[in-house]
């Protein structure tokens, strides 16, 4: 099995880095071939709705994004790692998941309508951590990634979530959070 972790916050070695690690290292122990994609280490703009996607399901702006595509199309897995910003995405990882309007551009080509409940692409996977304890302080991001995977043909298998963590590296004081994101890995393994 194929997993793409995919690094969303701009802060390295945050604690959405530190859980992503354990969460593909716990893939990694069950035999599953690990790739990464640091989004704070690339430069693209956000989409810009030209739809120049729309007749070809390929972007037409030429920058870093162009060889993150095969990457995120070609994951058997995908598990995306967040810190919360403002109740959303960090500005970077919501610019890859709008440019990722041509894979949905794609799809749209590819497979009648009726088929589109259908994902032939794998799963999707969601890691989110942040500062505050509100009711709803990952309910946006989780349906942006719900509907970011649809847009890869990918089911969404669900999600891990930590509340009240905000200093840098701080979720190492929570051995049980970072065991937790270990056992997310393994169990993604172990999912049809």
């Amino acid at each position: 099995m194929k997993i793409l972790g995919i690094y969303g916050s701009p802060r390295k070695g945050g604690n959405s880095d530190l859980l992503l690690d354990q969460a593909l290292e716990g893939a990694r122990s069950q035999g599953a071939e690990i790739l990464t994609l640091y989004v704070r280490e690339f430069h693209f703009r956000g989409c810009i709705e030209c739809g120049g996607c729309d007749e070809t399901g390929l972007c037409v702006l030429q920058d870093d994004m162009q060889p993150l595509y095969p990457k995120i199309k070609d994951a058997q897995v995908i598990i995306l790692a967040t810190p919360i910003f403002f109740y959303g995405f960090p500005a970077q990882l919501k610019a890859l998941i709008d440019r990722c309007q041509a894979l949905w551009a794609e799809r749209k080509l590819r497979k009648p309508k009726a088929q589109w409940k259908e994902y032939e692409r794998g799963r999707g996977y969601l890691i989110a951590v942040g500062a505050t304890q509100g009711k709803s302080l990952f309910e946006g991001v989780e349906l942006s990634a719900r509907y970011f995977f649809d847009a890869l043909d990918k089911s969404y298998g669900g999600g891990l979530f930590f509340r009240k963590i905000e200093e840098k590296g701080a979720i190492r004081n929570e051995p049980e959070a970072l065991k937790k994101a270990f056992e997310f890995g393994k169990r993604i393994v172990a999912e049809p």
